[in-house]
């Protein structure tokens, strides 16, 4: 009797359909990232489906050519519900009504949220900005008699500094790179614009830039950094200044083995101007599940996540309510920092401008 009650509840069981079927809802969510930032992409996902019986997470990392397979993504219409984007390629996907709008917590800059804004609606909740400072080897500085920058000064005085550097130890005193983000502070900074480049102001900026190459020699030519990278060359000791972002932060912690810190862009005859950009979670419009889409995105967007990227160096924190390592200088920066001018054709307007500039930069 035993064994047929068993037997006939087995039969149920499965009769019943209760083979344990994941009745989860399934949000797919695509990303890039660093091994660094998957670990805790993974972590966060983890604890957030602990916290969120009803809800997977399907993980889609895209290491490279990221907005690539995005792009063909919602061209077959079957992109992800949740989508990690930064505001050069969002205006592409908003425009063409691909993503919800969205809301906020009131714990970011408005400069933050204006960049990831598209004709004033916000499409996607904040993780991080990008600025650019200053980077300078202190050895170097203290070496050549120079003092150190700090925020406040001017395009002057750091092109001062940088010339007795150079004579002082031989060694080139700033960067120099052929992408617009990196020249586009010293236009920012003149009162210029790169969709107004051939303004006056632009080009004051812009011939400013070039010389510290071909006039003053106070950064490397082409062949003079062959094939190293602006980072390796602030590395080897060959650079005294570099103009970067946060992003380089845990490469030099962990390899520079000379005295470094970090100061504001220099001010030109506008101020210290730097493009921020920002980076962010936005969801697809067309998604299935777009309340559990905004659960995990609010949790995503928490002050407890933001806080483990913010730990790793790799990133500034968008939300103001993250305290990390070196903040200061990226507080002053942010305070006149304007958002990057993007367009749906972003990428197709640097392209031309990279072949309009090539004579002035290198001839």
């Amino acid at each position: 009797m035993k064994k047929f009650l068993i037997i006939s509840l087995c039969l149920l069981f499965f009769a019943s359909g209760c083979t344990r079927k994941d009745e989860r809802v399934t949000i797919q969510f695509a990303s890039w990232g660093s091994k660094t930032e998957v670990e805790i992409i993974k972590d966060v996902i983890k604890d957030f489906e602990d916290k969120n019986s009803d809800i997977k997470i399907e993980f889609l990392h895209i290491p490279q050519n990221y907005f690539q397979k995005i792009h063909l993504l919602f061209a077959s219409n079957t992109e992800p519900d949740v989508i990690f984007l930064n505001n050069q390629y969002l205006p592409v996907y908003a425009n063409a009504g691909r993503l919800l709008p969205l809301s906020t917590q009131g714990v970011y800059d408005k400069k933050v949220l204006e960049a990831l804004s598209w004709h004033d609606e916000i499409y996607a909740v904040p993780r991080d900005i990008s600025l650019l400072v200053v980077y300078y080897n202190k050895n170097l500085f203290r070496k050549a008699g120079v003092t150190e920058p700090k925020n406040g000064w001017t395009q002057g005085d750091f092109l001062a500094k940088a010339i007795k550097i150079k004579e002082k130890t031989g060694v080139f005193g700033i960067s120099f790179e052929e992408e617009p983000l990196f020249y586009l502070p010293y236009v920012m900074s003149e009162g210029g614009s790169f969709f107004d480049i051939d303004s006056e102001n632009s080009q004051r900026a812009l011939g400013f830039y070039a010389d510290l190459r071909k006039k003053y020699h106070v950064a490397p030519r082409r062949e003079e950094s062959a094939s190293a990278t602006m980072a390796q060359m602030f590395l080897q000791g060959k650079l005294a200044m570099q103009l970067s972002g946060r992003w380089l932060t845990p490469k030099y912690l962990e390899d520079a083995n000379f005295e470094w810190g970090t100061v504001e862009f220099p001010a030109g005859s506008a101020g210290s101007i730097v493009p921020l950009d920002a980076s962010g979670w936005a969801i697809s419009k067309s998604s299935a599940h777009k309340d559990e889409a905004m659960r995990f995105v609010n949790y995503l967007a928490s002050r407890e996540v933001i806080e483990k990227f913010a730990k790793t160096g790799l990133i500034v924190p968008a939300r103001q309510d993250v305290d990390f390592e070196g903040a200061e200088v990226y507080r002053q920066t942010l305070k006149t920092a304007k958002p990057t001018p993007v367009s749906v054709d972003y990428n197709k307007v640097l392209d031309e401008l990279k072949i309009k500039l090539e004579p002035l930069l290198n001839n």
